[in-house]
């Protein structure tokens, strides 16, 4: 089937929006089914850095269709934002082929305040690291069912009354962390300024992405965040506030499960996290820091560093279980190159014996799980200009080579670099077969 799922297999920041950018040569849609603003994916494309939040990593390809699915919360100030600031860039014709779903909810300057009065609130060993753009109250919003959507901005008289109502149902929380509310006209004011530019790009996505399936055409579905930051199958309570797996697309996008037909997975060739939670891979020492600077490891939507730590092959074959990972894409393996000696946790040690899947429920407090490592010979030979697998020093064979049987599932790209270009492409889901970036 021509349809195609990226989804993290860590804690986010796996670089998906490299990956997306790249299968989207091959695609004729791509929809971006979860999360909000609080995922950053950066595009490098020749000299040009650009990172996007809302926007699908497919809008730089001309032709394509770029859908904002149901299962998504939109700040129209930051979607309108990321528009414009491409235009700047000389790119055209977004609006023309960008659809956002009717269906999804709407985070509101209410939304932002209450993340950043519980964040700010809370004790340290309390506080989740969120990135306080609002995601986690307006997906409360959704579940409480006093939600705002999209489509409300067709009716902006009666989208007020529905803004009232939630804001009047927040007043305690608010007021209680020493907080105050707007005003529903302030609040109305900034949306009735959007809704002219937002609501003639709404639409009935469920149906558009079902019938492009039906129709043969190729759909790309981009996940946001990682399977260890959804909220059913991640380090709970240090998660996101959607379903950030596989299983979030169907949902999401609003079609049946049996319409998906690959599932890839994204893992860096190490680990990485932002904000609080367990992490059990986790480095404090020059190795640590060689991760984070050589890297780059800093958040593409807050700039905060990422704490960074050796690859978690449990995490992996984790991942592959819950979301069905069919391959993987290994990113950042470029990034190794030049340390004398690797590390890659096998299994964990837990107080019922060795296992060798992510012990999820037991990783917290730290101490309770202890990784257990095997040691890899590094490589020092740079990698960028590398586009067969064959071709990478012995020692960074061996490594992918080592991943891809230990975690479960074939690997499909490797990742030598953050341009385009920079890529060994093993396996494309939409022709069959290898085909260069």
């Amino acid at each position: 089937m021509s349809s195609v799922v990226i989804v993290g297999a860590q804690w986010g920041d796996e670089g998906k929006g490299k990956i997306v950018d790249i299968y989207m040569e091959f695609a004729d849609v791509v929809v971006r089914y979860a999360g909000g603003p609080n995922a950053g994916h950066t595009l490098v494309v020749g000299d040009e850095k650009i990172v996007v939040r809302l926007l699908p990593s497919g809008i730089l390809r001309r032709g394509t269709h770029c859908i904002l699915g149901q299962g998504m919360v939109i700040d129209t100030e930051v979607l309108l934002g990321e528009i414009d600031e491409l235009h700047r860039r000389g790119h055209e014709n977004l609006e023309q082929r960008l659809t956002l779903s009717d269906r999804a909810h709407l985070i509101l300057p209410y939304h932002v305040l209450i993340d950043t009065l519980r964040e700010g609130s809370a004790p340290a060993d309390k506080a989740l690291g969120t990135t306080k753009k609002g995601i986690g109250p307006a997906y409360e919003d959704k579940v409480k069912r006093v939600g705002v959507r999209c489509g409300d901005l067709r009716d902006l008289k009666a989208m007020a009354a529905r803004v009232a109502y939630a804001m009047q149902a927040w007043a305690p929380t608010v007021h209680a962390l020493g907080g105050e509310l707007p005003t529903v006209e302030a609040v109305m004011s900034k949306l009735e300024a959007h809704a002219a530019r937002i609501v003639p790009m709404l639409g009935h996505t469920s149906e558009l992405v079902d019938d492009a399936i039906k129709a043969g055409k190729r759909v790309l579905l981009e996940g946001a965040q990682g399977t260890l930051l959804d909220i059913d199958h991640g380090t709970y309570p240090f998660v996101t506030s959607s379903s950030a797996g596989a299983g979030g697309a169907s949902s999401g996008a609003g079609i049946g499960p049996n319409r998906i037909g690959t599932v890839i997975g994204i893992t860096k060739a190490y680990t990485t996290r932002v904000g609080s939670g367990p992490f059990p891979t986790e480095l404090d020492d020059s190795d640590g820091k060689h991760l984070r600077e050589v890297g780059a490891e800093f958040g593409s939507v807050t700039g905060r560093p990422r704490r960074t730590g050796w690859l978690d092959l449990p995490g992996l074959r984790y991942a592959s279980r819950v979301n069905g990972i069919d391959g993987l894409a290994v990113t950042k393996l470029d990034v190794l190159t030049g340390m004398d000696r690797i590390r890659v946790c096998i299994a964990y040690d837990t107080p019922e014996g060795r296992v060798s899947s992510l012990p999820i429920d037991d990783l917290d407090p730290p101490g309770k799980v202890t990784p257990v490592y095997v040691e890899m010979p590094g490589w020092k030979e740079r990698l960028e200009g590398v586009r067969v697998l064959d071709d990478l020093p012995a020692n960074a064979r061996a490594y992918v080579r080592f991943i891809e049987e230990q975690a479960g599932a074939p690997v499909y790209l490797v990742s030598v670099g953050p341009r385009r270009s920079e890529t060994i492409m093993l396996h494309n889901p939409f022709v069959g077969r290898a085909a260069a970036p």
